[in-house]
């Protein structure tokens, strides 16, 4: 899985994180006005729930290939480093299972909202303590989500640049991995010409 991310064209990586979820996206905005249109302009349960169900699924499919290749690139190109500039990637394990983790809590939470209001069985406090409880939460995933930006840009520059790097070094791949709808098409090929020096980029346990 690590290799296909890494060997993967740019226009791939582009057409998979932006080209289809847009496509369904658009589609959903077209059945969303169509069910408006039918219903007199008022939304319909139905239609709110599938809406959602759809956007989680977009959402999902963004995050697989996002994540994946953050996973690719920050452990599979440990290999491409000299050993004592390698980073460690324990931290980065964790930082990189954890917004995923929450996602999925956070879905469930937006799941039980809609459930709430839809049986009218509405309990503000209860909806006050998982909103606490969720935002923290959402606060935390946010710190994981930059620390796996600054983790994935350095991995790459270090892999080019073949020393120890301060933050000015891999700013502009930091900033191109966070806009990766434009990095993509810089970074991906710079990522397949390393590939490509070695075919065997094997996974690293580095602790």
């Amino acid at each position: 899985m690590t290799n296909l991310f890494l060997k993967a064209k740019h226009w791939q990586l582009f057409l998979l994180m932006f080209g289809v979820p847009m496509f369904f996206y658009f589609i959903w905005i077209f059945v969303f006005i169509a069910s408006l249109n039918s219903s007199g302009g008022r939304p319909e349960v139905g239609g709110m729930v599938a809406g959602m169900v759809l956007y989680a699924i977009i959402m999902l499919l963004v995050m697989f290939i996002t994540y994946g290749w953050h996973w690719a690139v920050g452990v599979g190109l440990q290999s491409k480093i000299p050993e004592h500039l390698r980073m460690k990637t324990k931290f980065f394990r964790f930082t990189f299972f954890f917004p995923l983790i929450y996602m999925l809590i956070f879905f469930s939470f937006m799941g039980f909202s809609v459930t709430n209001m839809i049986g009218h069985e509405n309990d503000p406090s209860l909806f006050g303590i998982t909103f606490l409880a969720i935002v923290p939460l959402h606060l935390f995933a946010m710190f994981c989500s930059l620390y796996n930006l600054y983790f994935v840009s350095k991995t790459i520059k270090t892999v080019e640049l073949q020393k120890e790097l301060s933050f000015s070094d891999y700013a502009g791949e930091f900033f191109m991995i966070w806009f990766f709808f434009v990095g993509v098409w810089i970074l991906q090929p710079k990522i397949n010409e390393y590939v490509e020096e070695n075919n065997e980029t094997p996974e690293l346990d580095v602790v």
